[in-house]
Protein backbone atom coordinates (compact mmCIF):
# COMPACT_ATOMS: atom_id res chain seq x y z
CA UNK A 1 0.00 0.00 0.00
CA UNK A 2 1.12 3.52 -0.74
CA UNK A 3 -0.08 6.95 0.45
CA UNK A 4 0.38 9.96 -1.81
CA UNK A 5 -0.44 13.64 -1.57
CA UNK A 6 -2.94 14.30 -4.35
CA UNK A 7 -1.34 16.63 -6.88
CA UNK A 8 -3.12 15.76 -10.13
CA UNK A 9 -6.80 15.95 -11.03
CA UNK A 10 -6.88 12.14 -11.29
CA UNK A 11 -5.40 11.70 -7.81
CA UNK A 12 -7.92 14.17 -6.38
CA UNK A 13 -10.72 12.31 -8.16
CA UNK A 14 -9.44 9.01 -6.73
CA UNK A 15 -9.74 10.48 -3.23
CA UNK A 16 -13.22 11.85 -3.92
CA UNK A 17 -14.22 8.43 -5.29
CA UNK A 18 -13.28 6.76 -2.00
CA UNK A 19 -15.09 9.45 -0.01
CA UNK A 20 -18.24 9.07 -2.14
CA UNK A 21 -18.19 5.28 -1.72
CA UNK A 22 -17.72 5.40 2.06
CA UNK A 23 -19.53 8.52 3.20
CA UNK A 24 -22.27 9.03 0.60
CA UNK A 25 -23.11 5.47 -0.51
CA UNK A 26 -22.28 3.49 2.62
CA UNK A 27 -23.08 6.00 5.38
CA UNK A 28 -25.73 8.01 3.51
CA UNK A 29 -24.14 11.42 4.13
CA UNK A 30 -25.65 13.99 1.73
CA UNK A 31 -23.14 14.95 -0.97
CA UNK A 32 -23.61 18.65 -0.21
CA UNK A 33 -22.34 17.98 3.33
CA UNK A 34 -19.48 15.72 2.24
CA UNK A 35 -17.95 18.02 -0.39
CA UNK A 36 -17.45 21.42 1.22
CA UNK A 37 -15.85 24.84 0.95
CA UNK A 38 -12.53 23.60 2.38
CA UNK A 39 -11.61 21.26 -0.48
CA UNK A 40 -9.33 23.74 -2.24
CA UNK A 41 -7.38 24.82 0.86
CA UNK A 42 -6.85 21.29 2.21
CA UNK A 43 -3.98 18.94 1.46
CA UNK A 44 -5.55 15.71 0.18
CA UNK A 45 -4.12 12.23 0.76
CA UNK A 46 -4.99 9.08 -1.16
CA UNK A 47 -4.11 5.52 -0.16
CA UNK A 48 -3.61 3.04 -3.00
CA UNK A 49 -3.55 -0.74 -2.62
CA UNK A 50 -0.94 -3.00 -4.20
CA UNK A 51 -2.96 -3.06 -7.45
CA UNK A 52 -2.86 0.78 -7.58
CA UNK A 53 -6.56 1.05 -6.73
CA UNK A 54 -7.62 3.89 -4.39
CA UNK A 55 -8.83 2.41 -1.09
CA UNK A 56 -8.41 5.26 1.39
CA UNK A 57 -8.55 9.02 1.60
CA UNK A 58 -8.32 11.95 3.97
CA UNK A 59 -7.35 15.57 4.13
CA UNK A 60 -5.46 17.98 6.39
CA UNK A 61 -6.15 21.66 6.91
CA UNK A 62 -4.01 24.08 8.87
CA UNK A 63 -6.50 25.90 11.11
CA UNK A 64 -4.01 28.06 13.04
CA UNK A 65 -0.26 28.61 13.16
CA UNK A 66 0.62 25.14 14.44
CA UNK A 67 -2.73 23.30 14.57
CA UNK A 68 -3.90 20.97 11.83
CA UNK A 69 -7.33 19.44 11.44
CA UNK A 70 -7.56 15.95 9.96
CA UNK A 71 -10.81 15.40 8.11
CA UNK A 72 -12.66 12.95 5.87
CA UNK A 73 -10.63 9.89 6.84
CA UNK A 74 -12.14 6.86 5.12
CA UNK A 75 -11.14 3.38 4.07
CA UNK A 76 -13.04 1.21 1.58
CA UNK A 77 -14.64 -1.90 3.09
CA UNK A 78 -12.28 -4.32 1.38
CA UNK A 79 -9.22 -2.59 2.91
CA UNK A 80 -10.45 -2.30 6.50
CA UNK A 81 -8.58 -4.32 9.08
CA UNK A 82 -5.43 -4.45 6.94
CA UNK A 83 -3.48 -1.60 8.54
CA UNK A 84 -4.62 0.78 5.80
CA UNK A 85 -6.13 3.31 8.20
CA UNK A 86 -3.03 3.34 10.38
CA UNK A 87 -0.78 3.84 7.35
CA UNK A 88 -2.95 6.71 6.10
CA UNK A 89 -2.97 8.42 9.50
CA UNK A 90 0.78 7.97 10.01
CA UNK A 91 1.41 9.52 6.59
CA UNK A 92 -0.80 12.52 7.35
CA UNK A 93 0.84 12.98 10.76
CA UNK A 94 4.32 12.81 9.23
CA UNK A 95 3.40 15.45 6.64
CA UNK A 96 1.82 17.65 9.32
CA UNK A 97 4.99 17.51 11.40
CA UNK A 98 7.11 18.48 8.37
CA UNK A 99 4.99 21.59 7.74
CA UNK A 100 5.18 22.80 11.35
CA UNK A 101 1.98 21.42 12.83
CA UNK A 102 2.39 20.49 16.51
CA UNK A 103 -1.19 19.70 17.43
CA UNK A 104 -3.68 17.62 15.46
CA UNK A 105 -7.43 17.80 15.86
CA UNK A 106 -10.16 15.63 14.35
CA UNK A 107 -13.84 14.86 14.74
CA UNK A 108 -14.08 11.07 14.92
CA UNK A 109 -17.15 8.98 14.34
CA UNK A 110 -17.68 7.31 17.71
CA UNK A 111 -17.29 3.79 16.28
CA UNK A 112 -13.70 4.78 15.31
CA UNK A 113 -12.79 6.43 18.63
CA UNK A 114 -10.76 3.40 19.78
CA UNK A 115 -8.80 3.37 16.52
CA UNK A 116 -7.73 6.99 17.02
CA UNK A 117 -6.97 6.39 20.72
CA UNK A 118 -4.53 3.64 19.68
CA UNK A 119 -2.81 6.25 17.49
CA UNK A 120 -2.37 8.58 20.48
CA UNK A 121 -5.43 10.82 20.16
CA UNK A 122 -7.37 11.89 23.27
CA UNK A 123 -11.10 12.62 23.38
CA UNK A 124 -11.80 16.22 24.42
CA UNK A 125 -15.54 16.60 23.83
CA UNK A 126 -18.89 15.11 24.59
CA UNK A 127 -20.62 13.21 21.81
CA UNK A 128 -22.24 15.34 19.09
CA UNK A 129 -23.91 14.62 15.77
CA UNK A 130 -22.58 15.58 12.35
CA UNK A 131 -24.55 14.50 9.26
CA UNK A 132 -26.68 12.43 11.64
CA UNK A 133 -23.66 10.39 12.80
CA UNK A 134 -22.33 10.52 16.40
CA UNK A 135 -18.84 12.04 16.71
CA UNK A 136 -16.34 13.18 19.33
CA UNK A 137 -13.52 15.72 19.00
CA UNK A 138 -10.06 14.29 19.57
CA UNK A 139 -6.58 15.87 19.75
CA UNK A 140 -2.97 14.76 19.65
CA UNK A 141 0.26 16.64 20.26
CA UNK A 142 3.04 15.79 17.81
CA UNK A 143 6.44 15.51 19.44
CA UNK A 144 9.26 17.54 17.92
Amino acid sequence: MNVIIAETDQQLEDGFHVRREVFIKEQHVPEEEEIDEYEEEATHFVLYDDQAQPVGAGRLRTISTDVGKIERICIMKQARGTGAGKLLMESIESFAHKVGVHKLKLNAQTHAEGFYERLGFKTVSERFFDAGIPHVTMVKTIES
